[in-house]
């Protein structure tokens, strides 16, 4: 959506463990280090343990990368699975026939594929991502594949990578055998603020960006407390921030634009707006919400917005009406207006006075009560009431009629349309 607005070649935060995208701080590059050197020196078992979203998947695709070519490798993403299953998911991934249903002959042509790899003096490494969510009944078949080995050396190596409850599952006493076994254990650390900082420059750079820097210093700090030097968490906070501020026109994020973010992926929020949705709510498909109309004036709407335009209009209107004795006029914005056409027309009983000045703006308060809409593709009546009442059922309804008596038929309205919605309250 985006990526033209910042002339990006390709997205830089993007889901997928990319290797390119992966940035390098001391944590990483130790890991991998060490990893790199437990395979080059044929340690047998090793494990990678980090948190959900730190990027150990990036991580081993970054090692596969560096040994292609003088290794022979598996990667195991199934790990909900029983010792079976497991042992025939490592046979298809190395390209041997897993049809035979006896475990005997299973392992005989295992081994029979080993031997032969390791005569042709090719290395073989098992990587096993998730590994936690293996049974005990699996680890244990994991530890019996270490018995696959010739006089001089192992057949193959085992890199398992998981989450912290890996670690957990290892300390069982049942489990011992495998964890004496594991000669390299290493893991990955939070990213500290100016970590995140040279995380978002890197990804940026590497997704062809070149200009000044998209987001303050200020909007960095945000997104370090926010995402909590969590990766992952950094991608969907700069992806929605990113979105937010090319609907808005903005090639600058500050904090206020990841605040944003920050509340549009806040469950919390989610479920205290379900709260208000009753059966009537109609379903908002994801087209519509993230259609570039729909989000630029949901900014728009925000109340910090609305209560710092409206004041800044408001006081412009006073200085105006106060230095003219002539009638004033207000142009608005085509996109949205934030005040009613009846708060900012002129009267014909208005003094050119200051005095009747003040009282002519406190009555434009009075009246600042909606504004106006230009309806976007997608846009239906009852997706704009639960946006602007927080609600769509009759009384909704009575009060959009009240300020569109034109709108003869609720049921259609029409791209570019304007519609009065009623301005939120403050809190």
């Amino acid at each position: 959506m985006f990526l033209d607005f910042y002339r990006l070649r390709e997205q830089p935060f993007g889901v997928s463990p990319d290797p390119r995208y992966l940035y390098f701080n001391p944590g990483h590059r130790e890991a991998l280090a060490s990893l790199f050197y437990g395979i080059e020196t044929g340690r047998g078992f090793l494990a990678l343990i980090a948190e959900p979203g730190m990027g150990k998947t990036s991580l081993l695709f970054q090692l596969l990368e560096r040994l292609k070519g003088s290794i022979r490798s598996a990667f195991l993403f199934q790990t909900q699975c029983e010792s079976r299953e497991l042992l025939r998911y490592l046979m298809e991934a190395l390209g041997i026939d897993s049809r035979e249903n006896d475990l005997v002959q299973l392992h005989g042509r295992l081994n029979e594929f080993l031997l032969g790899e390791a005569s042709a003096g090719h290395r073989v490494v098992i990587f096993i991502d998730e590994a936690q969510n293996l049974s005990d009944s699996a680890l244990e078949t994991v530890r019996l594949l270490s018995n696959f080995e010739a006089s001089d050396r192992k057949l193959f190596q085992i890199v398992l990578s998981g989450q912290p409850e890996l670690s957990r599952r290892l300390k069982n006493p049942r489990l011992a055998q495998l964890s004496q076994r594991i000669a390299v254990l290493t893991g990955l650390k939070r990213l500290t603020s100016s970590e995140t900082s040279q995380y978002i420059h890197h990804r940026l750079e590497i997704a062809g960006y070149d200009g000044p820097e998209v987001f303050t210093s200020a909007a960095v700090a945000l997104i370090a407390d926010g995402s909590r030097g969590i990766p992952r968490n950094i991608n969907n906070i700069c992806f929605n921030a990113m979105s937010v501020a090319c609907a808005m026109g903005s090639k600058k994020i500050g904090p206020n634009i990841v605040q944003e973010a920050l509340n549009d992926l806040s469950l919390d929020c989610l479920v205290e707006k379900s709260r208000f949705v009753g059966p009537l709510t109609p379903r908002i498909t994801a087209s519509s919400r993230f259609s570039l109309g729909w989000l630029r004036d949901k900014v728009l709407a925000n109340r910090t917005f609305q209560t710092a335009v409206l004041s800044a209009l408001l006081g412009s209107l006073a200085t105006y009406l106060g230095a003219h004795t002539g009638t004033g006029l207000v142009h608005s914005s085509p996109a949205a207006t934030l005040v009613s056409e009846s708060a900012v027309q002129p009267s014909s009983a208005l003094p050119g006075t200051q005095g009747n000045a003040s009282s002519y703006t406190n009555r434009a308060i009075g009246a600042a009560r909606f504004y106006t809409y230009v309806v976007q593709p997608n846009d239906t009546l009852g997706n704009l009431c639960i946006w602007s009442l927080g609600r769509y059922d009759e009384t909704a309804l009575a009060e959009l009629r009240k300020l569109n008596p034109d709108l003869i038929n609720p049921d259609r309205i029409e791209v570019g349309q304007q519609i009065r919605l009623p301005m939120p309250p403050s809190n």
